[in-house]
């Protein structure tokens, strides 16, 4: 295809008219290093130096990551995507129906998903570090809590990998290339 074909009248590239920008570049990397260090986690010995900078790395992206939430872009703020529980229960309502409607951002399923990943890898990061502490370390309770919530995370993350693929199909949008490139179709 040649240059003028995939040009817009002006000049700008179609994938732009097409387009909008919703996910900006720190949310991006968020998303991806936050999968990968925790999923590196499962790599790695508990104890070993590298699993607890991993978790560490994981805690400062989620601090990084809230206060982004507060002063970001527009879909990256909390109060762009954090729905209220009746928007929730309609949402479903209307998926289960087939009648939900396509969101730029996050519909609220997946916005509720969000804040169980970010809280329970919080808590496993948490209960990670408790262990290094004077007062916990050792402490054998704390480490069969921790496990817990990491394995729980895991199946967190599997349904949101599934749903993410399930969204992907119902509304013919690639949301994982979406997450990626920050890009997605236009609202029709």
């Amino acid at each position: 295809m040649n240059a003028i074909a995939k040009t817009g009248a002006a000049g700008r590239d179609t994938k732009d008219i097409d387009t909008v920008k919703v996910w900006d570049p720190l949310v991006r990397v968020f998303h991806w290093s936050l999968a990968a260090l925790f999923l590196g986690n499962f790599l790695t010995e508990e104890g070993d130096a590298l699993h607890r900078w991993m978790g560490y790395a994981v805690l400062a992206l989620i601090g990084i990551r809230l206060v982004w939430g507060f002063v970001g872009t527009r879909h990256a703020r909390f109060a762009d995507w954090v729905p209220r529980p009746g928007q929730v229960r309609t949402y479903l309502r209307e998926r289960l129906a087939g009648r939900s409607r396509r969101r730029l951002g996050h519909n609220p399923a997946a916005a509720v998903m969000i804040l169980a990943l970010l809280a329970g890898v919080s808590l496993v990061g948490l209960t990670g570090w408790l262990q290094t502490t004077d007062a916990f370390f050792g402490a054998e309770w704390l480490e069969e809590v921790h496990e817990a919530l990491a394995y729980g995370v895991l199946a967190l993350v599997g349904l949101h990998v599934l749903a993410a693929i399930g969204e992907s199909i119902h509304y013919r949008e690639n949301l994982v290339r979406a997450m990626v490139t920050g890009r997605k179709r236009r609202l029709d």
